[in-house]
């Protein structure tokens, strides 16, 4: 069985992460165009896993631990995604391709995500006031958004 593809803006940063607004609209270009491609390719059959939440609050890390987890065809969005209008443009292309669209929010309190920002690389960490930022003004996924089931992953 294939493993679900895993898309994060951040991979198409490439290392060191040098970031500018250019390269990160170019990045989430790209991760989009990935993802069309993916949900084109796997129309009617493939669900979408958007894994949203406060930077650094350990997304990535649940991924990594659940991927094998998710039936394929799969394809899991990691990115903050901080409100509805965020993840509106992905779930659109999902119901676009008739695939399924779920939520998983991983729910982690703000010194925790800032506590494991700081144990990242230098080039990984986030800036503390962009992790504020998401975290004051995080909207939690809801079915009305479009999305067939959400999954709240409470982290400490």
């Amino acid at each position: 069985m294939n493993q679900p593809l895993h898309l994060n803006p951040d991979h198409y940063l490439g290392t060191p992460r040098i970031w500018t607004p250019e390269r990160n609209q170019q990045a989430w270009e790209a991760c989009y165009r990935d993802l069309e491609t993916f949900l084109q390719r796997h129309a009617g059959a493939a669900t979408l896993y958007i894994v949203c939440g406060i930077q650094g609050g350990g997304k990535s890390s649940w991924i990594r631990d659940n991927l094998h987890t998710l039936a394929a065809p799969a394809v899991v969005l990691d990115a903050a995604l901080p409100g509805a209008r965020h993840r509106a443009r992905a779930v659109t292309l999902a119901g676009i391709y008739g695939c399924r669209a779920e939520a998983v929010w991983i729910n982690t309190p703000l010194e925790t995500a800032l506590s494991w920002n700081r144990l990242r690389p230098a080039d990984e960490q986030v800036p503390e006031e962009a992790i504020h930022a998401v975290s004051e003004n995080f909207e939690p996924p809801t079915l009305e958004e479009g999305f067939a089931d959400v999954h709240e992953v409470r982290r400490s």
